[in-house]
């Protein structure tokens, strides 16, 4: 079965009420929330003062750049902003991980930030090499790399990109290489394109296959000896309360975060899952499962992803976060404003959208990082955000929802409880369930990396494969997952659904039908209850707590039960 996905609800279609005057309060209440990059723009305690009347929520520090001193001295200055406005703000530190970059000689400032050279202008055409070399010098036209095994990943015919550290679609720091001839450690390339490069400069290699995944993935660890360092010393001083974990691939790399963090005594601390390339789309069901969160780095995701898929791809990540009841953010909404103090319409629609299809915060990098408007940025994302929530049905977004994780639930049981028989073929589980066999639909873990885990799962595989980007693709969980990561998907989905129902939607007549193994109707949901009877028990109070937040305007509705031995709150 598949789970359709959602249209965008409306209280109405009247287009007046869309074009009515806009609130234009700073510092209103969003349910999207706004994280800022902290950076050069935005340390000081009257501009951080200023972005939490505006908005901002959540402070980001990323430890790709910039040293601890000049961290900690920036999360100070936030204490007293918070302290003077009497506003609360997390703290998200973002790892370096496994980023590549050139490397450059660097000079610190005045304010301690880190800053480079004189820009390089390249031309189309020029030669650039390349060099992973220990004793090799930047120039204009070598440039070392502080990965020392990058000359070992790539092909002739490869795209190799290099921009700027945060870079946007506003700046001239975007360089496309293609690979020339690959000579011992050096790596000769041809710049595709002009550019002028300034600042820390990073690597990415792009995917060399259109449709599947080819490229070798470099070794370096997910947390590298700074980020554990930096993580230390940022945790002994401060309350860190999410860590967004860069160049997450598998549900391993979330599980390794949270060992790292458990060592330190960080129990409270949430795991953010960055999600930049094909890989962790293809394991993105896994990741899902064991993240706290999502963030979907359209930056170097837009790399790896055809232009064309890109806003898909978006819309299947959030849906699948909606669904399973996990945060998810986006990057990269508001490029135009490292330099200008609006947006462009393209931009404020692209915000709007991504609120309407449900996302949950936006996360601000180069905008308040370095740019001269931090808190224009914030503001103008706040109100957009406002008016897209304003005309939003939240009800039949919650009754959606609830409906769609009932079916969910169903399907996952049914696949686990038939591989749960013993000598249970692949084939007869599919048809178990209804289902063509195809193994196509696996996607194994000799196909992604050495690294990867079977138990992940192929929700959004690459193009062209059959089932590929549906809510509900169960073959790739039952071919690549054993029973465990079954149950564990289950689970997931019963922590979803047990604190609420179906709201006033049928579940469908082949609903029971599907436990069966038998085609045809069935006896829709009631035979729901019957295998899942927590789902009844709390349907219609927290059903009915919806509609009543949603009529008074309830900023938030506190729902307290207790049955026997159990209370449970919503």
């Amino acid at each position: 079965m598949v789970v359709k996905s959602k249209q965008h609800f409306f209280r109405s279609l009247d287009l007046n009420s869309v074009i009515q005057q806009a609130d234009s309060r700073d510092g209103a209440f969003t349910g999207t929330k706004l994280v800022c990059s902290l950076g050069p723009s935005s340390h000081t305690v009257p501009v951080l003062e200023a972005m939490l009347n505006a908005g901002m929520v959540a402070a980001r520090i990323d430890l790709t750049w910039g040293g601890p001193e000049f961290h900690i001295r920036t999360l100070e200055a936030l204490g007293t902003a918070m302290k003077r406005t009497k506003k609360l703000c997390a703290i998200i530190l973002d790892t370096l991980g496994r980023e590549m970059m050139v490397r450059r000689p660097c000079a610190i400032g005045e304010d301690g930030w880190p800053t480079h050279p004189e820009p390089m202008e390249i031309v189309a055409g020029q030669i650039i090499t390349l060099t992973t070399r220990d004793d090799a010098e930047s120039t204009t036209d070598v440039w070392p790399m502080t990965y020392p095994h990058l000359h070992t990943l790539v092909e002739v015919g490869d795209t190799i990109y290099i921009g700027r550290y945060l870079v946007t679609g506003s700046d001239q720091a975007s360089l496309y290489l293609e690979v020339q001839e690959v000579v011992g450690q050096d790596i000769i390339c041809q710049a595709q394109n002009g550019a002028v490069m300034d600042g820390l400069m990073t690597v990415y290699h792009m995917e060399r296959s259109a449709d599947s995944l080819s490229n070798l993935q470099n070794n370096l660890p997910l947390l590298s000896d700074y980020d554990k360092q930096t993580i230390a010393l940022i945790s002994s001083q401060f309350e860190v309360d999410f860590i967004n974990v860069a160049y997450t691939r598998t549900r391993e790399d979330v599980h390794e975060a949270r060992l790292f963090l458990d060592s330190l005594g960080m129990l409270n601390t949430k795991v953010l899952a960055k999600i930049e390339t094909r890989q962790a789309l293809l394991n993105f069901r896994g990741i899902l499962a064991t993240a706290d969160g999502i963030v979907l780095s359209r930056g170097h995701m837009g790399l790896d992803v055809a232009p064309e898929k890109m806003a898909l791809v978006q819309k299947h990540v959030v849906s699948n976060c909606n669904l399973l009841g996990k945060p998810v953010l986006i990057t990269r909404v508001m490029d135009s404003m490292v330099s200008n103090p609006r947006p462009t319409r393209a931009e404020a629609t692209d915000i709007a959208n991504a609120v309407l299809d449900g996302v949950d915060g936006i996360l601000l990098g180069a905008e308040t990082l370095r740019g001269p408007y931090p808190v224009e940025a914030v503001s103008t994302v706040a109100h957009i955000c406002r008016c897209a929530e304003d005309v939003f049905d939240h009800t039949s977004h919650y009754d959606y929802l609830m409906t769609a994780a009932a079916e969910m639930e169903a399907v996952v049981q049914a696949a686990a409880e038939a591989r749960s028989d013993v000598g249970m073929s692949k084939p007869h589980v599919a048809f178990a369930l209804g289902q063509d066999f195809d193994a196509e639909d696996h996607i194994g873990s000799d196909n992604v990396s050495p690294n990867d885990s079977s138990n992940d799962l192929a929700g959004l595989g690459p193009t062209g494969r059959k089932g590929a980007g549906s809510f509900t693709n169960l073959r790739g969980m039952m071919h690549s997952g054993s029973l465990a990561s079954l149950q564990a998907a289950y689970q997931e989905v019963h922590n979803f659904t047990a604190f609420g129902g179906a709201g006033n939607k049928s579940m469908g007549a082949g609903l029971s039908a599907l436990g069966r193994g038998t085609s045809g109707g069935g006896a829709g949901r009631g035979g729901m209850k019957e295998q899942l009877p927590f789902m009844s028990v709390l349907e219609s109070l927290a059903s009915t707590a919806v509609r009543v937040a949603g009529k008074v305007q309830a900023d938030l509705i506190v729902v307290y039960t207790a049955t026997g031995t159990s209370t449970c709150c919503l």
